[in-house]
C-alpha cells in the first residue's frame, strides 16, 4: 500500500507545512474613509511579507497597516485627500496618468490587491468615464474601477532579489518562515511508494485523468493533446 504524496500531506494542513502565521504582523488595509489623514507611527519588517510594513495612526484613533513605500519616513503624514505624494491614497481617477501606484483595490473598498510585494508596480496608463487603465507589473494592462484606490510610488525593499543567497542555510530559513518546503526533492528521484514519477524510469510518465484520485492526479492532467508538437 502507497503513503501519501508530500503535496497532498501539505493540503492536509499538519503543523509540518503549516506557516508560522502567529508571528505575521496582520491585515494590511485601506481606512474606510476616502477623506481622512494619518501619521507613520512606525515601519517594521513583517515575516510574512517580503515588503516593509508602515504601522499608521489616523486621526479618528485607529491604526491599519500599510505597505511601506519606498521613501516613506516615521511620522510622515499619510493623506486620503486626493494630494499626490508618496505613500498618499488616492482614487485612481484622481491620479495622472504616468504615475506609479501599488496597493490597488480589484473594487472600491476592497483594500490593497495588485502590486504589493517589494519593487513591484502599477503605471496608470489612460482613463476612460467607467474604467482607468492600469499596466502591472507582469506587463498586462487591466481596468479598473475610477473609484479605486491606490498608494503612490513603490514598495520599498526592491532590490533584494539581487543579493545573491550564498549560503543554503538562509534560504532554509527565509522558505521555513513562509512554511514553504525546502529543500524540495524532484519527483522522479523518488521511490515508487512516495510518488507515480518515483522508479528507475526517468521516462515522461503518460497523461493523468482529470477523475484521478489526488495521490495520482500528477503531471499532464487530461491533456488536450498528447507527443511531441509537429512543424
Amino acid at each position: 500500500m502507497g503513503k501519501r504524496i508530500i503535496a497532498r500531506a501539505r493540503g492536509k494542513g499538519s503543523p509540518t507545512y503549516r506557516a508560522p502565521s502567529h508571528r505575521y504582523l496582520g491585515r494590511v488595509q485601506y481606512h474606510p474613509s476616502y477623506e481622512i489623514s494619518g501619521k507613520v507611527v512606525d515601519i517594521l519588517h513583517d515575516p510574512g511579507r517580503n515588503a516593509p510594513v508602515a504601522v499608521v495612526k489616523f486621526d479618528d484613533g485607529k491604526t491599519f497597516l500599510h505597505i511601506a513605500a519606498e521613501g516613506l519616513m516615521v511620522n510622515q503624514l499619510i493623506r486620503y485627500d486626493g494630494e499626490i505624494g508618496i505613500g498618499n491614497v488616492v482614487p485612481l481617477e484622481k491620479i495622472p496618468v504616468g504615475t506609479k501606484v501599488f496597493g490597488i483595490e480589484s473594487f472600491p473598498g476592497s483594500g490593497p490587491k495588485f502590486c504589493r510585494s517589494s519593487g513591484s508596480f502599477g503605471i496608470v496608463m489612460g482613463k476612460s468615464e467607467n474604467s482607468v487603465s492600469v499596466q502591472l507589473s507582469s506587463g498586462a494592462i487591466k481596468e479598473f474601477d475610477p473609484k479605486c484606490r491606490a498608494t503612490i510610488g513603490v514598495p520599498a525593499g526592491g532590490g533584494r532579489k539581487e543579493k545573491p543567497w550564498v549560503k543554503a542555510g538562509k534560504k532554509w530559513h527565509a522558505m521555513h518562515a513562509r512554511g514553504k518546503l525546502y529543500p524540495r526533492t524532484s519527483a522522479v528521484c523518488m521511490n515508487p511508494v512516495d510518488h507515480p514519477f518515483g522508479g528507475k524510469s526517468k521516462s515522461p510518465r503518460p497523461p493523468v485523468s482529470r477523475n484521478a484520485p489526488p495521490g495520482a492526479k500528477v503531471g499532464s492532467i487530461s491533456p488536450r493533446r498528447t507527443g511531441r508538437k509537429k512543424g
